[in-house]
């Protein structure tokens, strides 16, 4: 009877042993796993952003004593008209830039993956190529195309009877705003494209299958399938777009730097200058317009949320 209770008491407790040994190796894991990215983030985005907070109500210019001015920064910023066109910039190249990245890399994914091109494999390469290069290269690949004197733009222009006599577009305050908008779609659909294409491919092809034998076409399979169940990966996808478009501003410090005459400013390229430019050296006020474009973006994610459907179809 000794021996008979002895084992199982044994076994117990070793099994418990192995079961506390496994819940610490599982919490030194998630310690390991969490700690440094969580700790990053506090160090590198959450505390910059805190402090951003508190320099916004600030009269400083980054390196001399600072004066506490309370919100004195944003009621001046609220009537900057500098503030307000930059703002109405970004307005304008929210307007089109996410629509045409989305639209286009929607097409170039459904042509790739439904039209069954051998150069698929290739055309990918071809579309991310541009996701390769730096945002200065793409920059300075652009400007030589609108140059007025040897610009490509102008040349395959004259070609076709179009001579605008050296015109240089991103001198020009009527179309250097709308100048920006090719360089920066072309830098970002082949990256999406991608992103499309993997989704569509992960469509179960039994779908198109019985679409096709009850006779749809490629406008039903495409608008009945295919885009009801790519459409959360549309609009998380439109939602860095948006975001990018908003607070993205190296494209327009390299072709313009906001010229001519303030024509293609942006929020954050006046919020740079503001900060770090030749002319301004003022942080505090800086920083209470970071705070106005913090509050665009979250309001811009709250109406995405509100307006575009989040609901996808499951299969």
């Amino acid at each position: 009877m000794l021996m008979s209770t002895t084992v199982p008491a044994k076994r117990t407790a070793m099994q418990k042993l192995g079961l506390d040994k496994a819940a610490t190796q599982k919490a030194i894991f998630l310690l390991l796993a969490i700690v440094p990215p969580f700790g990053g983030y506090l160090v590198l985005t959450l505390f910059p952003n805190i402090l951003s907070v508190y320099y916004s109500l600030l009269d400083w210019d980054g390196l001399t004593d600072s004066t506490f001015v309370g919100f004195d920064n944003f009621v001046s910023a609220f009537q900057d008209p500098f503030v307000w066109r930059a703002l109405w910039h970004n307005l304008l190249l929210m307007l089109f830039i996410p629509v045409l990245v989305v639209l286009i890399s929607l097409l170039l994914a459904y042509l790739i993956t439904n039209k069954g091109y051998k150069e698929s494999g290739f055309l990918k390469i071809l579309f991310f190529f541009p996701n390769v290069l730096s945002t200065v290269v793409v920059a300075l690949l652009w400007a030589f195309i609108y140059d007025g004197s040897y610009g490509l733009l102008n040349e395959v222009l004259s070609l076709i009877g179009l001579n605008l006599d050296n015109f240089y577009w991103l001198g020009d305050e009527r179309t250097a705003l709308w100048a920006l908008i090719p360089p920066w779609v072309w830098g970002g659909v082949g990256l999406y494209a991608i992103v499309f294409a993997n989704a569509m491919m992960a469509i179960p092809k039994s779908l198109y299958e019985a679409a096709m034998l009850e006779g749809a076409g490629h406008m039903t399979r495409l608008f009945k399938i295919t885009m009801p169940l790519v459409m959360p990966v549309v609009r998380v996808s439109a939602l860095f777009l948006v975001v990018g478009t908003l607070k993205g501003f190296e494209m327009v410090l390299i072709l313009t730097n906001g010229g001519p005459s303030g024509a293609t400013d942006v929020i954050g390229l006046y919020m740079f200058n503001l900060a770090f430019g030749n002319e301004y050296h003022n942080y505090g006020y800086a920083s209470a317009v970071g705070m106005i474009l913090f509050v665009i973006l979250v309001t811009a994610k709250l109406l995405m949320d509100k307006f575009v459907p989040n609901r996808g179809v499951e299969f």
